[in-house]
């Protein structure tokens, strides 16, 4: 069997992200003051979440097929964070973007899901 480098960099690579956010919390060294407030909580587990959801994608022997199911996770978790955003964030020009960042994503993210029904044969 010829191991297909093309797909396997892309599984170890999100493979060795997905690891790394579950040890990020065991490091004393990167708590801070806002490290116990639900705001920060809220914005790590968006980004915990995505790791472990893109670390759960395997290859599927097609690089466009890959990168809209990989990216899907990615948009989910920019949503999440900007909702956190909108909760709990003071500042207006980063309000405005965080409510762009979710229209956006939301749109690309249909548009994916759109073209995966349309192009994986496994959905």
């Amino acid at each position: 069997m010829r191991i297909r480098w093309q797909f396997l960099i892309p599984v170890i690579f999100f493979w060795g992200l997905a690891t790394q956010a579950l040890q990020h919390d065991s490091h004393p060294h990167m708590a801070n003051e806002s490290a116990g407030t639900p705001e920060w909580s809220e914005l790590t587990s968006s980004v915990g979440k995505m790791h472990v959801a893109m670390a759960a994608i395997g290859p599927s022997g097609t690089t466009d097929i890959d990168f809209a199911k990989l990216m899907l996770p990615h948009h989910q978790a920019a949503i999440d964070m900007a909702k956190t955003q909108l909760l709990y964030g003071k500042d207006p020009q980063m309000r405005r973007l965080a409510q762009e960042i979710i229209t956006d994503q939301q749109s690309e993210m249909q548009l994916m899901q759109l073209w995966l029904k349309q192009h994986d044969p496994q959905k």
